[in-house]
């Protein structure tokens, strides 16, 4: 749900669900056949869980992380991890890249063009739930443009203050 001002969107799991279905759809849509899924951890790990195994693919896994200041709504260096985490094998083929979001486009870019670089990927495509205006980069599939660049609110965030004292307050009797 999108704040009256715009700035903010507070996004529920049941919405986070049938977005992440809807991205699935899309990508089935467009009838291309891709061989395996790699997510950017943190925040495509969620989505591209969901798609690997809607689609029965194997998935990847490549760290990176920009935002950490002030709860992480900062965004500073990027850092993209060296190897890419596979069950098996390399990344090669036609590879499907899942990210939550689009929202400078600086982090989708660097790692499309780091992995363009790859000889064993014969097709790179992205796929993020949504894409900020603001994006410099448009991922190949997208389920939402938000024209207004809100925030993002997504219901797992809930898990960046909780510490193990306070969910153990949670279960006390």
């Amino acid at each position: 749900m999108l704040t009256d001002d715009g700035k903010h969107l507070y996004v529920s799991w049941d919405e986070y669900h049938l977005l992440t279905e809807r991205l699935a759809l899309k990508v089935h849509n467009s009838g291309w056949q891709f061989d395996q899924i790699l997510c950017l951890a943190r925040g495509g790990m969620r989505p591209g869980d969901v798609l690997s195994r809607v689609f029965d693919k194997p998935l990847a896994i490549m760290s990176t992380s920009s935002y950490r200041a002030e709860a992480g709504t900062i965004q500073g260096r990027l850092d993209i991890a060296k190897y890419i985490t596979l069950p098996k094998g390399e990344l090669a083929g036609r590879v499907l890249l899942v990210d939550d979001l689009s929202d400078s486009g600086v982090t989708l870019q660097a790692v499309v063009e780091r992995l363009r670089g790859m000889p064993s990927i014969s097709e790179l495509r992205s796929a993020v739930i949504w894409v900020k205006a603001a994006s410099t980069y448009t991922p190949d599939y997208y389920v939402e443009h938000l024209p207004t660049s809100p925030w993002i609110h997504q219901p797992f965030e809930e898990y960046d203050a909780l510490r193990p004292e306070k969910l153990a307050k949670k279960f006390v009797v």
